[in-house]
């Protein structure tokens, strides 16, 4: 069944709205319709705008922003390096960030700095988007860019596990742990205000490249005679991957399977041409990341799931089912 783009992304919108809505009744203290809207008019008791306004509402937003990123991320280098396996991560910019607040952790400069973490991270990430952007810049391969990209990602993980294995502490090595599996609890306006301009941005760049990601679905050979221009669409791709990606580890921690999920499951629905997965791509992201957060806040005996955790058993059974009905129909 096809549905069109357009048709596609209102209904995700509109879906987007409802579950994000609803997520904001979601937590240990038990909140009301109307208590919900009377914080958001600003009519309601201290208590419970400090429950919504500066705790909910903040962890929703930063959800649908990360979610969002994700989605178009894997969408757009999918498209880019016409590989159905690549996603954030083939870039080596999560890896990056990751190493980046492994290093914070290990210095323990959250104790000084509250944002060292973030700041460490989106370094981390930076870093790796610099690298990428000078490779890409002399006109490299897409093979050469994946293999820079899984080069990157291959040092900074053994990188990670070398801070891990010289931990201070348990509770160092705990904190590292439960970093890198992700999460969304207890991020605050101060989190938005620091990664949402780097996310945005990586948008931004990323602005107009539907029509290249087409081109390059048929060759790179037919994307120049078509005139695209392919050193400027790789750059605008990777680097505004990287940025909007690297901001989303800064403050989230690793996040895995969304990026390489959500274009498949968008493409069963409206097509191949790569430069109409992007919104659709996003927007559903944004509605996985936001799930997946809701059932971090269902109790699950003395522990608590991790986001990381709830995206990689939601995302590995789709994937698979994915490759599953992919075959099917190949035959």
């Amino acid at each position: 069944m096809r549905i069109k783009p357009p048709l596609l992304t209102l209904l995700l919108a509109i879906i987007l709205a409802v579950i994000a809505f609803l997520s904001l009744f979601i937590g240990s203290a038990d909140l009301g319709a109307g208590d919900i809207l009377a914080a958001l008019s600003g009519s309601a008791t201290h208590s419970t705008e400090i429950i919504v306004i500066d705790l909910r509402l903040p962890r929703m937003v930063i959800g649908i922003l990360a979610g969002a990123t994700l989605g178009l991320s894997g969408a757009a280098l999918q498209g880019l390096l016409r590989n159905p396996l690549a996603d954030p991560g083939i870039i080596g910019v999560s890896a990056s960030a990751g190493l980046g607040a492994v290093i914070a952790i290990y210095f323990g400069l959250s104790a000084y700095f509250p944002l060292s973490i973030q700041i460490m991270a989106m370094g981390g990430a930076l870093i790796a988007t610099m690298i990428l952007s000078f490779i890409s810049s002399h006109d490299s391969s897409i093979l050469t860019l994946i293999l820079a990209g899984i080069g990157i990602s291959s040092l900074a993980t053994a990188a990670i596990a070398l801070t891990m294995n010289f931990a201070p502490s348990p509770m160092s090595l705990q904190d590292m742990i439960m970093w890198l599996m992700g999460s969304l609890e207890n991020r605050t306006v101060s989190d938005i205000i620091f990664a949402g301009p780097f996310i945005i941005g990586g948008w931004l760049i990323m602005r107009g490249v539907g029509q290249g990601l087409n081109a390059c679905s048929l060759g790179e050979d037919t994307a120049q005679t078509l005139g695209i221009n392919l050193k400027k669409l790789r750059m605008k791709v990777i680097v505004g991957s990287a940025i909007s990606v690297g901001a989303t580890v800064s403050v989230c921690g690793a996040i895995g399977f969304v990026g390489l999920v959500v274009p498949h499951m968008v493409r069963n629905i409206i097509g191949y041409a790569p430069g109409r997965l992007l919104v659709p791509s996003a927007l559903l992201g944004a509605i996985l990341l936001t799930i997946a957060d809701l059932i971090t806040r269902i109790p699950f005996g003395h522990g608590q799931l991790r986001l990381g955790v709830v995206t990689a058993l939601i995302g590995s059974p789709l994937f698979l089912y994915i490759i599953y009905k992919t075959r099917e129909a190949m035959r």
